[in-house]
C-alpha cells in the first residue's frame, strides 16, 4: 500500500511537472528568438533616418558603425539617377531574397550560414528602396534558453522528489499501524494471548486498533473463564469419585475387581490432570523439549492389555500388530492413552459384542500410523463424526473422543482420517508426523503430499492381510 501511494504521487507529479515546463519552455525559446530579432530591428531603425537623408558611403559608413557591428550589419542601396549600387558591410542574404523584399517593401527574415538574418527595407529620396541587412547568430536566438531549461528540469525534478517524500512519509503513516494491526492478529492467532496493538495513525486505523484489543481482552477472559469452568467441573467429579473408590475396595479380589480399581485411579489422576492443566493454562497434548515423548508400542500393549479383559468377557476377538519393537513419537505418554482408550472405548460402546477389532502400528522415516480398525456397521458419515460435539449420530456419540484424537495426531502436524477397514468395519488412521513441523493451527487440514515409502508400503500391506 505505501509503495503504491509513491507509484500514484510519482506518476501524478510527474504528468504535472511535463504539462507546465515543456510549453514553458517553448515559450522562453520563442520569447528568446523574439528578444534577438527586435534588437534587429532596432540596429536597423537606427540606419533608417540616415538613407533617408543621405546615400554618401562614408556618412553611411560612420552611422551604420554607430548603430551596430560591421560584420553584423550590411546596406544594400539600388543603382539610379546615374548611381551604380551600393554595398555597405558583409551581404549573408541571397540576392534573391534582397530583391524579393526590395519589390514587396516589407520586412523578411531568412536563414543563413550560422543563423538568420533580417531584411529591413528603407525608402530613399529619390524613391527607390535600399535595404538593410542585420545578422542574428544562433547563438544570440538561443541566448538563455539552455539555462532556462536547466532551471526548469531542476525545479521539475525537485518537486517530483518533494512529492514522492510526502507520499512516502503518508504511507508511513497509514501503512504501518496496519501492519501493526496484521502483525498483532497474527499473534492472537498464533496462542500469544498478549498482543496488543498500539492506537495511533488514522481515525480508522485507531478505531481498528481499539476493535482488535476489546477484542483480545475479551478472548483472554473467554479463555480464563472456560479453563475455570473446566476446573469447576472436573472438580465436581471428584465426590462421586471418591464414593466409587470407596466401593471398589468391597469388590474383593479379582480380576474384575482389580480392573475396576484400576480404572478408577487411572479416573481420577485424569480429573487431577485436567484441573492442574485448565488452572495453569498450559498445553499437554503435545510433547516439549528433544528426546521427549514416548514409546507407541509400549503404550498400545499397555491399554490393549487393559481392553483384552472386557474383549474376552464380550467374545470378541482381538489383534496387535507392529507393537513388538519401540516405536518412539513426539507425543506424551498420557495423551495417546487417553487417544487410544477414545477409540478402543467407541469400538465397546458402538458395536455389538463379539465385534472383532484390532490396532496395527507402522513405523516409518518421517511418521508413525496407528490404525484402529473393527468389524462393526461402520461409519455412515466419518466427516460429520470428526466435527467437535456431533459424533457419529448414534446414542452417546458426542465427537469428543475422536477430536481428542485429531488434536493429538495436529500437534505434531499429522492428522485423523476415518474410513472403511479390512474387518468390514470402521478403520480410523491417526498419522503422527516425526519431522518437527509446526502443529497444524485448526480446521480439518489436508495433509501434504508424501512420497510412497516403507510406511505408505507396510500400510497397504495391512490394509491388504
Amino acid at each position: 500500500m505505501r509503495w503504491a501511494l509513491v507509484k500514484v504521487s510519482l506518476a501524478v507529479t510527474t504528468m504535472v511537472v511535463v504539462a507546465f515546463a515543456v510549453p514553458l519552455g517553448l515559450v522562453i525559446r520563442e520569447l528568446a528568438r523574439d528578444r534577438a530579432f527586435s534588437n534587429a530591428e532596432r540596429e536597423a531603425a537606427a540606419v533608417a533616418p540616415a538613407l533617408s537623408i543621405t546615400t554618401d558611403r562614408d556618412e553611411l559608413e560612420r552611422v551604420v558603425a554607430s548603430a551596430g557591428s560591421d560584420a553584423g550589419m550590411a546596406v544594400h542601396l539600388p543603382a539610379g539617377d546615374g548611381q551604380e549600387a551600393l554595398e555597405l558591410g558583409r551581404r549573408r542574404a541571397a540576392e534573391a531574397d534582397i530583391a524579393a523584399v526590395r519589390k514587396l517593401g516589407r520586412a523578411s527574415t531568412t536563414g543563413v550560414a550560422g543563423g538568420s538574418t533580417l531584411l529591413q527595407p528603407v525608402a530613399l529620396s529619390t524613391g527607390k528602396i535600399a535595404v538593410v541587412e542585420v545578422y542574428v547568430p544562433e547563438s544570440d536566438v538561443t541566448n538563455g534558453v539552455g539555462t532556462a531549461w536547466a532551471v526548469l528540469a531542476a525545479v521539475g525534478v525537485a518537486l517530483i522528489l518533494g512529492s514522492v517524500a510526502v507520499a512516502d512519509r503518508l504511507g508511513v503513516r497509514m501503512v504501518r499501524p496496519a501492519q501493526r494491526l496484521a502483525e498483532g492478529a497474527h499473534d492472537l492467532g498464533e496462542g500469544r494471548l498478549g498482543a496488543r496493538v498500539p492506537e495511533e495513525g488514522p481515525s480508522e486505523l485507531r478505531l481498528a486498533a481499539v476493535a482488535f484489543n476489546s477484542m483480545a481482552d475479551q478472548v483472554v477472559q473467554l479463555l480464563a473463564n472456560e479453563r475455570e469452568l473446566a476446573a469447576d467441573l472436573s472438580h465436581r467429579l471428584r465426590t462421586p469419585l471418591t464414593v466409587l473408590r470407596l466401593n471398589t475396595a468391597s469388590l474383593g479380589e479379582g480380576p474384575a475387581a482389580d480392573q475396576t480399581r484400576t480404572a478408577v485411579e487411572q479416573l481420577e489422576r485424569e480429573v487431577d490432570t485436567i484441573i492442574r492443566t485448565a488452572r495453569q493454562a498450559k498445553p499437554q497434548t503435545a510433547a516439549a523439549g528433544p528426546g521427549a515423548g514416548c514409546d507407541a508400542a509400549e503404550v498400545v500393549r499397555e491399554r490393549m492389555a487393559f481392553w483384552s479383559a472386557l474383549a474376552e468377557d464380550e467374545g470378541r476377538k482381538w489383534r496387535v500388530a507392529g507393537a513388538d519393537r519401540p516405536v518412539r513419537i513426539p507425543v506424551a505418554r498420557a495423551d495417546l492413552a487417553a487417544a487410544l482408550d477414545a477409540l478402543l472405548g467407541n469400538v465397546f460402546r458402538h458395536t455389538a459384542e463379539g465385534t472383532a477389532f484390532a490396532v496395527d502400528v507402522h513405523n516409518g522415516e518421517d511418521a508413525v500410523i496407528v490404525l484402529v480398525s473393527d468389524a462393526g456397521p461402520g461409519i455412515p458419515d466419518p466427516e460429520a463424526a470428526m466435527a467437535r460435539g456431533r459424533g457419529s449420530g448414534s446414542d452417546g456419540s458426542t465427537g469428543l473422543g475422536l477430536d481428542i484424537v485429531r488434536r493429538l495426531a495436529e500437534s505434531t502436524g499429522g492428522d485423523v482420517r476415518i474410513g472403511s477397514s479390512v474387518l468390514g468395519g470402521t478403520e480410523v488412521r491417526i498419522w503422527i508426523q516425526l519431522d518437527g513441523r509446526a502443529p497444524a493451527t485448526g480446521g480439518h487440514r489436508q495433509p501434504r503430499r508424501r512420497r510412497p515409502g516403507r510406511l505408505a508400503a507396510a500400510y497397504h500391506r495391512s490394509r491388504s492381510r
